[in-house]
């Protein structure tokens, strides 16, 4: 499992996916947004890490939002302290939500 895991972050995109998640909760348009990906490949890569246990979802009326969830994965949590200053990936900070 663990190395199933790391597979997936062998990802760029879902590692700057988990470096937005790391700092706040987002719906997958201000995913896009932020790192300038297709509406489909984001919510491709968000599907993937859901399975895997490392990102939720909760439901807000029309709108759902994913977090970090790492629950028995502390490894992940340690990779993730090694990831790139978020201001070096994300475009603006604001919500299209």
């Amino acid at each position: 499992m663990m190395a199933e895991d790391f597979k997936l972050l062998g990802d760029k995109t879902r590692l700057n996916i988990l470096a937005l998640l790391r700092v706040k909760e987002m719906c997958v348009c201000d995913i896009v947004e932020q790192l300038d990906v297709s509406q489909s490949s984001t919510s491709q890569h968000l599907r993937k890490l859901k399975a895997a246990g490392i990102v939720k979802e909760e439901r807000r009326g029309q709108w759902v939002y994913y977090s970090l969830h790492m629950e028995g994965k502390a490894y992940i949590h340690d990779a993730l302290k090694f990831l790139p200053d978020i201001n070096l990936i994300a475009k603006h900070d604001t919500s299209s939500c």
